[in-house]
This record gives structure tokens, C-alpha cells and sequence, in this order.
């Protein structure tokens, strides 16, 4: 049994045991949680020294204080991951013949904070009204989020032979992100220029690869919008030009200042398209679908939730039953 070797020492050797079983988005997703996080407060500890204890005291300081700023804690899905990380260390550490104490099953990532951003309803009627004034493919491609729940990379990455007018579908089969990249420095070979580059892949899950059914209305306004090639991107309508996710999601800014709207994230689309659907009384089975989520309880946790005006009217119900 191999002992004294630090979580900083095994882990490079695990990134490069990855680097050719993982897309190249989520090796460099590794490699900054790794870097950014998990070795700066962890690195220095025997791997053999990693109690449970001690990543559940790493888990709740991420939460509570893990910003690099330290004013505040990082999100729910931010420490998960960097949990998924530290267990595929550990696991390649034990096969590496080194002793692992902790019991990664034990530990459960719980923040405070759950409540996703959903524009009012009022709010949601002016920008729609601002975004349907005309037949602009950039506003065309906020709406795919707003209307069909459509994340921003996915929309970037989106091609106009993804629609399909005869039979009424949008197909997503591919995402656009920036990623990280590292080049050779040419005065000094053993440096690294760290760079980024825009890559599009199939996009998150196997759940992500879906066909969404296309509203009546969004089908009419697709069908206005003139592509002169089939494998042309929507957003821009050239098939050697896009538009990056950063980029759009500017442009939404800006669309929002022109609303008199507060700001706030791409992603606050989705979230409202979701919790119409909720309201209208989709069920959870079919939204999860739509929306690529990886299972449905993750639609559940994040979207079907009463509000106290929802519980009064059920509770007065039950009174009325009971009494009658």
C-alpha cells in the first residue's frame, strides 16, 4: 500500500489518464476545478488523510465562502462537480494501490440558495412584445429559449437543417461553448500561453440530443426567416460565421436595457419557459424531455414547487370537502 502521496502529486497524473476518455470541454472543466479549487485548499494533504470528514469541511467552506473573492459561496452544481472530481481522483488513486478513507456516498452538497431567476409575467409580455416586432435571427434565437427552452449554447450552435417545417421539429444535436486552451510559448518550450478557443460537440447528456415539438406561432416566424443553405448557423444565417454564446447573451443584455427591464442572466429564459409550462400543467415526464434534463427529479427540484397562494387554495378545498 502506497502512503505519503499528496492529493497535488496523483492529481496531474489522473488529468492525464482522462484526457483521452473525455470530451475536451470536460477535461478543461477538470482541470480548472482542480486547479482553481480542489488543489489550492486540498493539495497538500496525504490522499491517505482524506476523511470523510475532511471533504465534508471542504464541501460546506465551497458553499458558504468558495468564491475567489471569499465574499460568498460558489453554487450547488459547482460543488457537486468538484465532489465528482475529488471521487474519480480518489478512485484512481486507490487502483494506484493508495489507501482512500473517505465515503463519498455519505456526503450530500446542499446550498441555501435554490430559487432559480423567473421573469413576472408582466415583464415577460413586454420583452416578447419588444423581441416580436420584427423578423431579427438574433432575436429570433432568444426566443427559442423564452418560448421552447433552448440553452444559449445550443442555440448558437443551432443550423437551419435542425428545423424540420414538414414535420414541425427543431432538432438539437450539438452545443457552442468557449473553452480554455494552452499553447506552447515560442521563446520557452516548457510554458504555457493559456488561451481560448470556441468549440461545437454534442451537447451535455445523452437526454440533451432531443426533438422538440415547434409552437405554432415559432413555426410561422421560422418559416419568414430566409436561409439560402440548409447548413447555415440560425442565429447568423452564413454557414462560416456564428455568433458565441458570450455574444448573445450581450445582446440579451441589451435588449433588456431597451426594455426597462432589469438585468439578468440567458439561462433566466429557460427557467421562465419552464415554469409557464408548470403552470399550465405540463406534466413533469414530458417538460424533462423538452427541456434534455438528465432525469426527471431534476425538473422536480428545480421548477414544481406550490406557492403559498396555490396552498391556500387547496387547503380551503379540502375544508369545503370536508364540511360539505
Amino acid at each position: 500500500m502506497r502512503k505519503n502521496v499528496r492529493l497535488e502529486t496523483i492529481t496531474p497524473q489522473w488529468l492525464e489518464n482522462s484526457k483521452m476518455r473525455v470530451k475536451e470541454s470536460t477535461y478543461v472543466k477538470y482541470v480548472n476545478l482542480a486547479t482553481n479549487h480542489i488543489l489550492p485548499q486540498l493539495g497538500e494533504v496525504q490522499v491517505s488523510c482524506l476523511t470523510t470528514e475532511v471533504i465534508e469541511q471542504f464541501v460546506q467552506y465551497k458553499l458558504s465562502r468558495g468564491k475567489k473573492n471569499g465574499k460568498g459561496g460558489l453554487s450547488e452544481k459547482t460543488v457537486k462537480d468538484m465532489l465528482i472530481v475529488l471521487k474519480e481522483i480518489c478512485r484512481y488513486a486507490s487502483l494506484q494501490d493508495m489507501e482512500v478513507p473517505c465515503h463519498f456516498d455519505l456526503i450530500r452538497v446542499r446550498s441555501c440558495d435554490s430559487e432559480v431567476n423567473v421573469l413576472d409575467r408582466r415583464h415577460q409580455v413586454r420583452l416578447e412584445r419588444f423581441l416580436m416586432r420584427d423578423n431579427s435571427l438574433k432575436k429570433t434565437g432568444i426566443l427559442l429559449s423564452l418560448c421552447m427552452g433552448l440553452r444559449l449554447g445550443e442555440i448558437c450552435a443551432l443550423r437551419k437543417e435542425n428545423i424540420l417545417y414538414k414535420e414541425e421539429i427543431l432538432q438539437v444535436r450539438t452545443t457552442m461553448q468557449r473553452i480554455q486552451d494552452y499553447e506552447t510559448d515560442e521563446n520557452d518550450k516548457t510554458k504555457k500561453i493559456r488561451k481560448t478557443k470556441i468549440i461545437i460537440t454534442s451537447p451535455k447528456s445523452n437526454c440533451s440530443v432531443r426533438d422538440i415539438p415547434i409552437p405554432s406561432f415559432m413555426l410561422e416566424r421560422l418559416g419568414r426567416l430566409k436561409y439560402r443553405k440548409d447548413n447555415v448557423f440560425v442565429l447568423t444565417g452564413l454557414d462560416n460565421d456564428f455568433i458565441e454564446p458570450r455574444t448573445l447573451e450581450n445582446i440579451f443584455k441589451r435588449y433588456l436595457t431597451e426594455c426597462n427591464l432589469d438585468t439578468t442572466n440567458f439561462h433566466t429564459l429557460r427557467h421562465t419557459f419552464a415554469t409557464r409550462c408548470i403552470e399550465k400543467g405540463f406534466d413533469v415526464k414530458t417538460l424533462s424531455e423538452i427541456l434534455g434534463h438528465a432525469n426527471v427529479n431534476i425538473t422536480l427540484n428545480r421548477y414544481v414547487h406550490s406557492s403559498m397562494e396555490q396552498k391556500r387554495k387547496w387547503m380551503n378545498e379540502l375544508t369545503i370537502g370536508v364540511l360539505n
